[in-house]
């Protein structure tokens, strides 16, 4: 007689809304996801611009550039390319910049930045 095994489910499998790695966390446009950022992209660009490059260990200048949007999109698989980088960034600056820091702090709540 063999013994058969007996497995019991003590947790439930669960779906988990994570991001993927290649894509963005939110859209370009998507602002109302995080007031904050908006608010401090809106009214204080250079102070978003900063904690974006402090992110991402760069200096502050870079912060708001078409190479840091580059640099990170291609850090994290997202498609694109530089020339959708410069448009993204010169057409909507602050857009493109809450973009990225919204996806910074999502990434870093999931610990995947």
């Amino acid at each position: 007689l063999a013994m058969a095994s007996h497995h019991v489910v003590t947790v439930q499998p669960q779906f988990l809304a994570a991001p993927q790695t290649g894509e963005w966390q939110s859209g370009l446009l998507d602002c109302c996801s995080d007031f904050g950022v908006c608010l401090c992209g809106a009214f204080c660009f250079p102070c978003l611009g900063c904690q974006v490059a402090g992110d991402m260990n760069e200096c502050c200048l870079c912060g708001p550039s078409v190479a840091m949007r580059t640099l990170y999109r291609t850090r994290y698989n997202i498609p694109g390319s530089i020339l959708r980088d410069f448009f993204s960034t010169m057409c909507c600056p602050v857009c493109a910049l809450c973009q990225l820091k919204r996806d910074i702090n999502r990434r870093k709540e999931l610990g995947m930045f």
